[in-house]
C-alpha cells in the first residue's frame, strides 16, 4: 500500500473514547459537536479519509457517521458530504438557553469621512496583476523577506511618487508598512529614540494619530489651523517641538491646502531646528479643479518624511502603505521595525507593484477621481437646492466636505442623523483637546457610499440639515 491516502481529504483531530472502535469514535464525535469544537456546518472528512487517518476499517467510520446522522448530530447529502447539523439537541441537564446578545443595527447610510467606495475596487485588474506578479516572482519572495519591503514594490513606488506627486524618492529610502497607522507608530518610536519629546499636530485631525504618538512617549501640542492651513509660522515659538505632523495637500478635516508661504515656513523651521515634517499625503491624488499640489517633501527630502497609502486610492483592507524617509532616518526606523515586525503579505506587495507598473493604478485613480467629482458636484447642487443656508467648504480635493452649521446645532443634527439611520460625524469630534472651541459643522465623507447608495445617502443628509 502506498501513502497516497494522505491526500484523501480534510484533516480532523479526534481521539476515540473507550475500547470499542465504533462506539469510541461515535462518543468522541458527539462530544466534539456538543462542546462546540465542531460547529454547525463544519464539513467532516470522508469515511475513507478518516478511516485511513485513524487506522480503522472504513465501515467502522461509515457506521459511526450513520448513527450520528440518525440521532440528528450530523447531516449527509449527496455531493455535500457529511456535516455537523445546523441544529443540535441541547445537552442533558442544560438550563434555558442564554439570551442572545443584542444586535447592533447597522446604519442604512454612512457618510463617515476617511473611506473610499470599496465597491469600486478593481477586482478583475487586481486579479490579473496578481497572476502576472506571482508567475514572475522568484522563490525567495515567499520567505520571511526584507523588513524594508519587497524591492519590486519600492522601486515602482519611487518612480510613481516622483512622477505623480513630485516626491524625491529612491528605492533605498522607501519603507513599506502595513497601513499608515503602522508607519506613524514606527516613526513615533524612532523619534523618541532620537530624543524628541514633542511632535506638534494640527489642531484638527484624527485622535488615533495623536494617541499613537502619545503612546510612544511624545507630547502632541496643537498647531492652529485657519483658512490657509496650519499656521506653520508659529512653530518657531514652540520650543520643545522636534517634529510636526501635517496634511498639507488637503488638511483633514477642514479641507484647505497649505498656503505656499506656510509650506516654505514649515521647511525653514525644520532646517533651522534640525527638525522633521511628517507629511501625511491625505487625499493627495484626488484634486478636482486643477492639477494636484505637489508633495511638500520635494522641497527638502532630508527634512520631510513622506507618508502615503493605498487605503484611499484602492481599499483600506489591503493594509499597504509606505514611507519615503530622509537618508539618515532609514536605519533608525528599520531598527525599530525589526526583522520580525509584521508586514503586508509578500503576494500583495508584488501585486501592487505590478498593478502600478502596468498602468492600471493610474487608470483606476483617474476613474475614481471622476466618480468622486460627480458626487461632490451632486452634493453641492443638492445643498444649494434643499439647504441653501448651509455653507460647504473644503471641496477642491479629497473625499469629504465640511458643512458649516449654525451655533449650537451640531450635536442635535448628528443625533437626528443617527435616529434616521445615517452615520456621520461633527467637526468638533476632530478638534484637538487643547484647541479653543471653534466653528460647528459636519464632516461629510462622500467617498464611502457605494454608487447605488449615493442618492439615498444624499437625500437622508438633506432631510436632517437645519
Amino acid at each position: 500500500m502506498t501513502d497516497s491516502w494522505a491526500a484523501f481529504g480534510a484533516d480532523l483531530h479526534i481521539e476515540p473514547v473507550g475500547s470499542g472502535l465504533r462506539s469510541g469514535l461515535t462518543t468522541a464525535l458527539r462530544d466534539a459537536v456538543r462542546s462546540g469544537r465542531l460547529t454547525p456546518g463544519t464539513r467532516l472528512p470522508s469515511s475513507r479519509t478518516l478511516a485511513a487517518d485513524l487506522g480503522m476499517a472504513r465501515n467502522t467510520v461509515a457506521d459511526a457517521y450513520a448513527g450520528l446522522v440518525a440521532e440528528g448530530w450530523l447531516t449527509a447529502r449527496q455531493g455535500s458530504g457529511t456535516r455537523v447539523a445546523e441544529r443540535v439537541p441541547a445537552a442533558r441537564g442544560s438550563s434555558a438557553a442564554a439570551p442572545a446578545p443584542p444586535v447592533r443595527r447597522r446604519p442604512a447610510h454612512t457618510l463617515m469621512a476617511g473611506s473610499p467606495d470599496v465597491s469600486a475596487f478593481p477586482r478583475a485588474e487586481w486579479l490579473k496583476a496578481a497572476r502576472r506578479a506571482l508567475t514572475a516572482a522568484p522563490n525567495e519572495a515567499f520567505g520571511y523577506g526584507d523588513p524594508q519591503g519587497r524591492v519590486e514594490l519600492r522601486t515602482v513606488l519611487a518612480e510613481y511618487l516622483a512622477r505623480a506627486r513630485g516626491v524625491y524618492a529612491a528605492p533605498g529610502r522607501v519603507v513599506v508598512c502595513a497601513g499608515f497607522v503602522h508607519g506613524l507608530s514606527l516613526l513615533g518610536q524612532a523619534l523618541r529614540r532620537r530624543g524628541v519629546r514633542e511632535v506638534a499636530v494640527e489642531s484638527y485631525g484624527l485622535h488615533i494619530h495623536r494617541d499613537l504618538l502619545t503612546g510612544a512617549g511624545l507630547r502632541t501640542p496643537g498647531l492652529p489651523v485657519d483658512a490657509l492651513g496650519a499656521r506653520t509660522e508659529l512653530l518657531a515659538g514652540m520650543r520643545g517641538v522636534g517634529a510636526v505632523l501635517m496634511t498639507p495637500a488637503h488638511q483633514f478635516p477642514t479641507g484647505v491646502p497649505l498656503h505656499a508661504d506656510r509650506r516654505a515656513a514649515a521647511v525653514d523651521w525644520a532646517r533651522s531646528r534640525a527638525g522633521l515634517v511628517l507629511e501625511d499625503d491625505y487625499d493627495g491624488e484626488f484634486r478636482y479643479d486643477r492639477q494636484s499640489v505637489g508633495a511638500l517633501q520635494g522641497l527638502d527630502p532630508e527634512r520631510v518624511v513622506y507618508l502615503g497609502t493605498a487605503s484611499k486610492s484602492l481599499a483600506p483592507g489591503l493594509r499597504l502603505a509606505w514611507m519615503v524617509l530622509p537618508q539618515d532616518l532609514v536605519d533608525e526606523v528599520l531598527a525599530v521595525k525589526g526583522g520580525a515586525e509584521w508586514m503586508p503579505p509578500t503576494p500583495d506587495q508584488l501585486t501592487l507593484a505590478e498593478f502600478i507598473a502596468s498602468g492600471a493604478y493610474d487608470r483606476h485613480v483617474r476613474s475614481m477621481r471622476l466618480r468622486y467629482r460627480r458626487r461632490r458636484d451632486a452634493l453641492v447642487a443638492a445643498l444649494a437646492e434643499r439647504a441653501p443656508d448651509v455653507r460647504v467648504s473644503g471641496i477642491a480635493a479629497g473625499l469629504h466636505a465640511v458643512l458649516e452649521l449654525p451655533a449650537d446645532t451640531e450635536r442635535s443634527v448628528v443625533q437626528a442623523a443617527a435616529w434616521q439611520g445615517l452615520a456621520l460625524e461633527g467637526l468638533s469630534r476632530f478638534r484637538h483637546p487643547e484647541a479653543e472651541p471653534g466653528r460647528e459643522g459636519l464632516v461629510i465623507g462622500y467617498g464611502s457610499p457605494a454608487e447605488s447608495a449615493w442618492a439615498g445617502a444624499l437625500d437622508a443628509l438633506c432631510r436632517v440639515l437645519p
